[in-house]
């Protein structure tokens, strides 16, 4: 449950910052621009969470974690081809597709970092305490 919610927080506060950021933009691109440099910086922030629970996992659950994070890659890149299927050729689709994968990648970071930090005795929680 403790997930959860610090998962919920840093999805809203994401979504926020979102529109925050890319306020002053004047056109399509100058919004395509700004949400694509969203995206990586969601997806660097993923990558070095993920790195991170990669160290702690014991090797049998490195295997797993790594085909859920392929897996999950799929269904994300799939939601957000669909998400902005609606938009197929216009100038707005790339920051529509951007903006779904930057939702998606730091709710992924948020749960990946919540694994992290997993209290002794906490059976749903698969990786063990932190030291």
């Amino acid at each position: 449950m403790k997930r959860l919610v610090i998962a919920g927080a840093a999805l809203l506060l994401s979504t926020s910052a979102l529109a925050e950021e890319c306020a002053n933009a004047n056109t399509q691109m100058d919004l395509n621009t700004c949400t694509a440099q969203q995206y990586q910086a969601a997806d660097k922030k993923l990558n070095q969470t993920y790195q991170d629970v990669i160290k702690r996992a014991a090797a049998p659950q490195r295997d797993l974690l790594k085909k859920a994070q392929q897996a999950w890659i799929v269904l994300r890149d799939a939601d957000c081809t669909f998400a902005a299927s609606g938009t197929e050729g216009g100038s707005i689709q790339p920051m529509i597709i951007n903006q779904c994968m930057t939702e998606k990648t730091v709710e992924r970071e948020a749960f990946l970092a919540s694994l992290m930090q997993c209290e002794e005795g906490d059976l749903s929680c698969p990786l063990p305490p932190a030291n």
